[in-house]
């Protein structure tokens, strides 16, 4: 079997390759090895005999060339929460992007597509998410993702194809949360707003295992999926697990959203200007504002995918690896 997984020098993708190689199947990861995390994950993947092709999926005669030949292809390759490029960008990568990745897929005669979509594509929303609930995405991301997510289906006909939804997802591997870790490790760390927004986080090991599932399941091809972690904690619960497992605890104070937000509009209109990047944005108080509950009862009864790591469970095995990385 050979796989090629675009955005394979990211997080999810760089986990999912080297499952794909430990299942003994044949592995190419297409990415962008510009960045200093890109270039760690490169060396991890290309020493578990993972193959790594630089390269863009908006460069359609790239992409082409790197399709043929190949079974599966998992695309997880997006420009997303970047607050300094311009929107074009993200209709290029995400949208058009997909539309290259798309044709050299039929072109190539390949049997199975799972394209890695997003949450973002909700909004957001107080009650349960299910793969039904109405899109209403209120940032460029989720705008594009969502348009790319109507191409894909629109293949159907064409191409066995299956969108996956996937949530925030944090694990070993994960530089994002790092700061988070990190911050209250220092005991720098403020709760902005009440704390009482929830997180639906996915474990990676648990994201791994639902899109593999994704493609081995015929009964999943051309569907919408859902990847949902265990369990949905507010943010303080997440604050306070994460401060269990570090030993330490976290101020009590809370600073009031709406002033904070205030004050990352300005910032964002001020600053971009004049060349410089917004240390707040109002993208980055997503943490402390959105709320999502999502429902896995379609992947559970599709592809028998169930969340097998709790918050607290995931949060240790991400210090352990946090620490043997020496980034705590």
């Amino acid at each position: 079997m050979r796989i090629l997984i675009t955005g394979g020098t990211g997080f999810i993708g760089s986990r999912l390759a080297v499952r794909c190689r430990k299942n003994g199947q044949m592995v190419k990861a297409l990415g962008k090895i510009n960045s200093h995390v890109e270039k760690k994950n490169v060396k991890y993947i290309r020493s578990r005999g993972v193959e790594v092709v630089s390269g863009s999926v908006t460069d359609r005669e790239f992409v082409f060339k790197q399709v043929g030949g190949v079974d599966i292809v998992y695309h997880l390759a997006a420009a997303q929460h970047e607050s300094n490029i311009a929107d074009q960008v993200f209709r290029d990568v995400n949208v058009e992007g997909t539309r290259n990745i798309l044709d050299a897929c039929v072109y190539h005669k390949v049997r199975r597509l799972i394209h890695g979509s997003t949450i973002g594509v909700y909004g957001s929303r107080d009650e349960q998410i299910d793969e039904m609930a109405p899109c209403r995405p209120d940032n460029i991301y989720g705008r594009t993702k969502l348009e790319a997510e109507k191409l894909v289906l629109s293949y159907a006909s064409k191409l066995p194809v299956t969108v996956v939804r996937i949530s925030e997802t944090f694990g070993p591997g994960d530089r994002r949360l790092l700061k988070l870790f990190k911050a209250i490790q220092n005991k720098m760390f403020f709760m902005i707003g009440c704390g009482k927004n929830l997180h639906h986080l996915i474990y990676i090991d648990d994201l791994v295992s639902g899109i593999i599932k994704s493609a081995e399941s015929n009964a999943a091809i051309g569907h919408v999926l859902l990847l949902a972690g265990k369990e949905a904690i507010t943010t303080d619960e997440m604050v306070q697990t994460i401060a269990a497992e570090l030993k330490t605890n976290v101020p009590g104070f809370k600073a009031p959203l709406m002033p904070v937000m205030l004050m990352a509009r300005v910032l964002e209109t001020i600053l971009p200007p004049l060349g410089i990047s917004p240390p707040l944005h109002r993208r980055r108080m997503d943490f402390f504002k959105k709320s999502f509950v999502l429902s896995g009862q379609k992947a559970a009864e599709l592809i028998d995918f169930q969340a097998r790591f709790s918050f607290r469970q995931g949060v240790a095995e991400t210090v352990d690896w946090y620490r043997e990385k020496g980034y705590l």
